[in-house]
């Protein structure tokens, strides 16, 4: 099923709509400011599962989550000073921060360094149906057979077919991967330089 939502104004009844599918352990494709991601409510398990098969993951590949706000991004990991300062000044944005998570990520979700990826995304979309949803959603990113990023929600749909419950039509998106910036040190690290500007961080913090 495919679903086309406005990029600029969501509609609330299809928010909650999109919503219910994810609190029913569904499988979604949705629009961020970078990628078309595939995505699940954060506390089903069975559902981040089939994301880590129809990715090829094995268990120990990082999923990212999207939250709302600086705020919510505190509840999930743990945030130092100067990790804030920097977060601040780039969400929303085309920016994936791995810092350590709090005990209400699940571990189904994490690595062996008990680190997880966040997102806060400058897309009203995945923003909506975070706050609608009250709690993070997961997001990887979709990707065609010779590693290239799809952009085009029907293209998608065609691609997976019954694998995904639902494809949220946000439009055709310029696809790029977000920056990744390593906030669980003293200092800042790069560790994919991306949509997002990283030239504030110096070429000795880069990993």
């Amino acid at each position: 099923m495919i679903i086309k939502i406005n990029p600029i104004n969501p509609q609330l009844r299809l928010i909650r709509k999109v919503a219910e599918v994810l609190r029913g352990g569904g499988i979604i494709a949705y629009p961020t400011d970078t990628i078309y991601g595939l995505g699940c409510d954060l506390y089903q398990k069975d559902a981040i599962k089939r994301i880590h098969h129809l990715k090829r993951h094995n268990k120990n590949k990082r999923l990212s989550i999207i939250c709302a706000d600086l705020k919510d991004i505190s509840k999930y990991a743990y945030v130092p000073d100067y990790a804030y300062r920097i977060m601040k000044s780039l969400v929303p944005g085309p920016y994936t921060f791995i810092l350590e998570a709090t005990k209400l990520v699940p571990k189904i979700m994490l690595t062996n360094q008990k680190t997880v990826g966040i997102r806060v995304p400058d897309n009203k979309i995945s923003l909506a149906l975070v706050k609608e949803l009250e709690h993070p959603i997961i997001t990887t990113s979709v990707t065609k057979p010779d590693e290239g990023l799809y952009n085009d929600p029907e293209e998608i749909a065609q691609m997976f077919g019954k694998s995904l419950d639902l494809v949220i039509d946000g439009g055709t998106i310029v696809a790029e991967h977000s920056s990744i910036i390593d906030l669980t040190g003293d200092r800042p690290r790069i560790l994919r330089a991306g949509k997002g500007d990283v030239s504030f961080i110096s070429e000795g913090s880069e990993g």
